[in-house]
């Protein structure tokens, strides 16, 4: 994987200002043993509730970032150190969750990326709300289902088309 988000952006200018390439704020942390990941996005719009991260997680990846709009809340986590697993087992590249993990030092030992606003020991609830496949929006950034992610330890990009 041979990329560098400031590379992109400074070689697509014109992108960004068509909104065709956007840069999520600097939101996140870094976590799991990839700094480096790039996907296309599948999109999941939950909050509170991870039945669907599971679901999901336990389909095949195929090298693609599963990007969680949680709402940004800071009451539960999302993703922990099992659903970590799970995704790099099924070749998911990484997840960014819009939202809070926990299992840390797990999630730290899987070579996959993840990204969120921090870490939450609470657990989810288990109730199956949410919707897969939906346009999102993550600190002001849309994110439609087949967008490109890149993210490095500068930033993470969402991209309309493949860039590199």
């Amino acid at each position: 994987m041979s990329f560098a988000t400031c590379d992109i952006c400074d070689a697509n200018e014109d992108k960004i200002a068509t909104h065709e390439l956007a840069v999520i704020p600097p939101i996140f942390l870094r976590y799991g043993a990839h700094i480096k990941f790039s996907g296309q996005a599948v999109t999941l719009k939950v909050f509170e509730d991870n039945v669907l991260v599971r679901e999901t997680l336990e389909t095949p990846g195929n090298g693609h970032v599963l990007v969680i709009d949680g709402g940004g809340s800071f009451r539960c986590a999302l993703v922990g150190g099992n659903l970590a697993a799970l995704a790099e087992k099924n070749g998911w590249a990484g997840i960014i969750v819009h939202g809070c993990i926990r299992d840390v030092d797990e999630i730290n030992a899987c070579n996959i990326g993840v990204r969120a606003m921090g870490p939450m020991p609470l657990r989810a609830a288990k109730h199956g709300g949410g919707m897969r496949d939906a346009r999102i929006n993550v600190a002001g950034v849309a994110i439609k289902p087949g967008d490109w992610i890149y993210a490095d330890a500068d930033g993470v990009l969402v991209a309309r088309q493949a860039l590199v």
